[in-house]
């Protein structure tokens, strides 16, 4: 069965029609199988949407160089083809960024926030880290960095009892275009900086998650970027990377559930 696409973005959606909807956004240099354990545990509630950023898995490449508000309107377009005027949005590590983004630009289409492993304002010396590790993908593509990035996003134990989940997400990584990669990475280490502290002030229901060992999404990052959002809660999970939603997805999906099943219903009724 083909991929839907609308304008270049690859999509899928299940759950009841006439339920809430929920996006899914995943993160550099993955695809929408980042949420598969998810969509059967959202859509018995929710009517849920997952997509493929510009250029990621099955949607075109951009028609420019991308920035956060390139990737905003690419959900923003997408949402109005469907014809949906609101949704919740999840978003993990630059989708994290995208849902942020989208909120300060569409506040009236976004019901609530979930920002999983995300970053957020950086010291001087983490900041420069990133920007390094953007220009050395720029120089050799995602397979530059593969490997650190694998120890970076799992756990050892994970790594070695879990060869096959190493080699598919190995595989879809190292299948970008080198170029598209190397730019929304760019993204990943400049965007920050015009999500710090939004002015006016995200107004929306969040939940902050990340996890104890998150090198570069800190448990820092996640409780600055709930200090900004009033009445944002926080979760951190212990023990893991920065694919803890891969390693233990149940750890992510039980608390994402009973805040958006509490967060829509309080919407709904209001």
């Amino acid at each position: 069965m083909a991929t839907p696409r609308i304008d270049g973005t690859a999509f899928g959606l299940s759950g009841p029609p006439d339920a809430p909807v929920v996006v899914l956004v995943h993160g550099l240099g993955l695809t929408r199988q980042t949420w598969d354990h998810f969509v059967p545990v959202l859509s018995d509630r929710f009517r849920v949407l997952r997509y493929d950023l510009c250029g990621h898995g099955d949607s075109a490449l951009p028609r420019r160089i991308p920035d956060l508000t390139l990737l905003s309107d690419q959900l923003c377009d997408l949402l109005d083809a469907l014809g949906i005027g609101r949704c919740a949005i999840i978003g993990f590590s630059l989708g994290g960024m995208i849902n942020r983004r989208f909120a300060m630009d569409h506040p009236d289409r976004t019901s609530a926030l979930v920002i999983l492993n995300s970053p957020h304002e950086r010291s001087p010396d983490a900041q420069r880290l990133v920007e390094e590790r953007a220009a050395q993908t720029g120089a050799g593509g995602p397979a530059a960095t593969i490997d650190a990035t694998l120890e970076r996003w799992f756990t050892a134990g994970f790594r070695s009892a879990s060869p096959g989940v190493m080699a598919q997400i190995r595989a879809i990584v190292l299948a970008n275009d080198p170029d598209n990669f190397t730019r929304h990475r760019q993204v990943l280490a400049h965007g920050v900086i015009e999500l710090i502290r939004p002015v006016p002030p995200i107004a929306i229901p969040a939940l902050v998650m990340t996890c104890e060992h998150d090198s570069g999404s800190t448990p820092a990052m996640s409780q600055a970027i709930a200090s900004e959002i009033a009445g944002a809660q926080i979760r951190l999970v212990p023990g893991l990377q920065h694919m803890g939603l891969i390693e233990r997805p149940e750890l992510f999906s039980t608390p994402i559930l009973q805040f958006l099943s509490q967060t829509l219903r309080h919407e709904a009724d209001q």
